[in-house]
C-alpha cells in the first residue's frame, strides 16, 4: 500500500463514470482531480504535480495521442494510466511505446484500477530515487561520523545529538567557522529515521545570490538566461531524507518566506512554475552569525528563526575544548608521523581561530612537508610566532641561554649576517634560526 494518500487526476467527459470513480478514491483517502476535457487536463496538470493521470483515449478536442504528448511536456514525472472503451491492441501498443504506465479497458472493478495506481506510484517512486541517487553520486560519497572529544562541552554536544537524531524536527547548528556543524549535521542524520535517504547539502555563502533560489528549488526550462532544460533543485532531490543548509543567515531575504512555506507545509514551487510540488524532507541548518541579532537588525525573519530554531546545537570553538586539542592532533597526526615535543607544544599552545578545520590543514601540510617526524620547521609561521615570548628578557650571564645567544651572534658576525650561511653551520633549519634569534632579542 500507499505511504500517503495518492494525488490522482481524472481526465473523462463521462461524467457518471468519472463521478464513481472519484467517489470510490476519495472514500479510500486518496486526492482527487476531475477534468472534463483533455485542455482542463492539461491545465490542470500545469497547476499541480499529481502522482498518477487517468485518461479516456477517446476524448473530443483532442486525440489520445494529442493529449499524451501535451501530458508529458508539461508534467514529465507523473505517471499514466489509459482507458478507453475499445481495448484495442493498436490502442495498447501506441500508449505503452510512449511510456504509459498501464492500458486497461473499460469497463473494470474500481479495485483493480486502485492497484493499478499504486504499482504506478511505486514506479514514480523508484525512477525518484534513481534520479536522486545520481545526483548524490554525484557530489559525494561521506562514510561513517566520527566525532571526538572528551571534554565536558563535547559530551554535552553528543547529548543533543542522541536526543534530536530521532525526531524529524528543524535542528539549528550553531558555532564558528571550522568548528564542524556539517559533521554534527551528518551524526544528527544518520542518527535518523532518514539515515538510509540522501542528506544534501548546500551552502548559502558559496553561491551567487541570484543562483540561491534556483538551486534550492530548481527551475524550469526557459525560466532565466541559460535555463536550457528543467532541474530539480536540491529539496526535490533529498526528498524523504535531510537537507542540511550551511550558513542559513546568508539566504538572501527575499527568500526566506519560500523556505519558510517548505518548512510549514511541504510545498514549493520551481523557479518559473505555477505548479506546487511537495515534498518531505527534514531541515537542518547550521550559521556562524548571531541569528537573533539578524532578526533585530532586520536581516532574518523573526517567523522563519523561530521555525528552524526549534532544537539548537551550539559547537564550541576549539580553543574552549581543554583535552580535546590533544586527541583530535594525535588522530590527525596517525601512524605514518610522529611529532617532537617542541612542535606538540606549539600545536596545543595555540589559539586555533580557525579551529578544527586550520587545526587539519596545519597538520595536513606538516605531513607534507616532513619525513617521519614533525618539528616546528614543518608548521607556518603564525603558529611559531604565536607561541614565541612576545618580550624576550635578558638571560643572566654565563646562562644556557646566554651562550646560546652569544654563540647566534658569534656565527652571524662570521658570515656577514648571512642568515642562510649562519643557519648552515648552525645545523638548523633558517626559519628556526629567526625564530631563535626573535627568542634571544637579536634584531636582523
Amino acid at each position: 500500500m500507499a505511504d500517503g494518500p495518492l494525488e490522482i487526476l481524472f481526465v473523462d467527459d463521462d461524467a457518471d463514470f468519472a463521478a464513481g470513480c472519484v467517489r470510490w478514491f476519495q472514500i479510500n483517502g486518496h486526492r482527487v482531480t476531475h477534468a472534463e476535457s483533455g485542455q482542463e487536463g492539461v491545465a490542470q496538470s500545469g497547476k499541480r504535480d499529481f502522482d498518477i493521470a487517468v485518461l479516456d483515449w477517446n476524448l473530443p478536442g483532442l486525440s489520445g495521442l494529442e493529449l499524451l504528448q501535451r501530458m508529458r511536456d508539461v508534467s514529465p514525472e507523473t505517471e499514466i494510466i489509459v482507458l478507453t472503451g475499445e481495448g484495442t491492441i493498436e490502442n495498447a501498443v501506441e500508449s505503452m511505446r510512449r511510456g504509459v504506465f498501464d492500458f486497461l479497458s473499460k469497463p473494470f472493478p474500481m479495485a483493480e484500477l486502485e492497484r493499478r495506481c499504486l504499482g504506478a506510484l511505486e514506479r514514480r517512486r523508484l525512477r525518484k530515487e534513481n534520479a536522486q541517487l545520481r545526483e548524490v553520486i554525484d557530489r559525494t560519497h561521506h562514510p561513517a561520523v566520527e566525532m571526538i572529544g572528551e571534554s565536558a562541552a563535547m559530551k554535552n554536544v553528543f547529548r543533543l545529538i542522541d536526543r534530536v537524531a530521532p525526531t524529524d524536527n528543524p535542528v539549528l547548528i550553531e558555532g564558528e567557522s571550522g568548528t564542524g556543524k556539517e559533521l554534527v549535521a551528518r551524526a544528527i542524520h544518520q542518527g535518523s529515521d532518514r539515515a538510509h535517504r540522501p542528506m544534501i547539502t548546500v551552502n548559502c555563502a558559496a553561491l551567487p545570490e541570484q543562483l540561491v533560489e534556483s538551486e534550492l528549488f530548481g527551475h524550469e526550462k526557459g525560466s532565466f538566461t541559460g535555463a536550457t532544460a528543467a532541474r530539480p533543485g536540491l529539496f526535490e532531490v533529498a526528498d524523504r531524507g535531510t537537507l542540511f543548509i550551511d550558513e542559513v543567515g546568508e539566504l538572501p531575504l527575499a527568500l526566506q518566506p519560500k523556505l519558510l512555506r517548505v518548512l510549514e507545509d511541504g510545498s514549493m514551487r520551481r523557479v518559473g512554475s505555477e505548479k506546487e510540488r511537495r515534498v518531505d524532507v527534514r531541515i537542518i541548518a547550521a550559521t556562524n552569525r548571531k541569528l537573533q541579532q539578524e532578526v533585530e537588525e532586520g536581516r532574518f525573519r523573526e517567523d522563519l528563526y523561530y521555525r528552524i530554531n526549534v532544537l539548537t546545537v551550539s559547537l564550541p570553538p576549539l580553543r574552549e575544548r581543554g583535552s580535546d586539542i590533544r586527541l583530535l592532533i594525535d588522530h590527525f597526526v596517525g601512524d605514518r608521523h610522529e611529532l617532537d615535543d617542541e612542535a606538540r607544544t606549539t600545536l596545543e599552545s595555540y589559539g586555533w581561530p580557525g579551529n578544527v578545520r586550520q587545526l587539519i590543514n596545519v597538520i595536513k601540510r606538516a605531513q607534507i612537508l616532513s619525513d617521519d617526524v614533525i618539528t616546528p620547521d614543518d608548521l607556518p609561521d603564525e603558529l611559531q610566532n604565536e607561541s614565541a615570548p612576545t618580550a624576550p628578557t635578558a638571560a643572566p650571564a654565563g646562562s644556557l641561554m646566554a651562550l646560546q645567544r652569544d654563540h647566534i651572534l658569534e656565527v652571524l658576525k662570521d658570515v656577514g649576517g648571512n642568515k642562510s650561511a649562519a643557519a648552515r653551520i648552525l645545523g638548523v633549519e633558517r626559519r628556526k634560526l629567526y625564530r631563535m634569534m626573535k627568542q634571544h632579542g637579536i634584531e636582523g
